[in-house]
């Protein structure tokens, strides 16, 4: 026969296991959220956290302050990375000075290549934007994605 201390602890352990496993997903999950504030902010948001191989990744950069923010270029500062700081993709840029208005966002879409045109493969990427100094300061954002096989 079993102890009766050891089935309790031994079941405040399954259960405790599985709280702890459901938080984490939630965690690993969790979409960042839009939110607008006064002054100078910058937004990234992926339209989910986790994608499949070979799956578009669209990319929404939006002006979430009330300041209109300049870019270095028509990419808004975007760029896609490896978690060791390689840069993988950045997106083809035209005229230079880019501009978003306060509330205003681009779309980008991904199609997760990089930029010579090779497939990337799985594993965890980094999303970075980032303006040209306003007031002083370089605004900086960035996003993590995870891309499963």
């Amino acid at each position: 026969m079993i102890p009766r201390g050891a089935t309790v602890c031994f079941i405040i352990g399954v259960v405790g296991a599985g709280m702890l496993g459901s938080y984490l997903y939630q965690v690993s999950t969790h979409v960042p959220t839009l939110v607008y504030t006064n002054g100078p902010s910058l937004t990234i948001i992926p339209d989910k956290i986790n994608y499949l191989l070979n799956e578009p990744v669209h990319i929404r950069i939006i002006n979430s302050g009330t300041t209109r923010l300049q870019f270095e270029d028509s990419s808004f500062g975007l760029k896609v990375r490896g978690l060791d700081g390689t840069v993988i993709f950045v997106p083809p840029s035209g005229k230079s000075g880019a501009f978003l208005d306060p509330h205003e966002e681009k779309v980008f879409v991904w199609n997760q290549t990089r930029t010579g045109g090779a497939k990337v493969f799985e594993g965890r990427y980094v999303i970075d934007a980032n303006t040209l100094p306003v007031g002083g300061e370089e605004l900086k954002k960035s996003v993590t994605i995870n891309i499963f096989q």
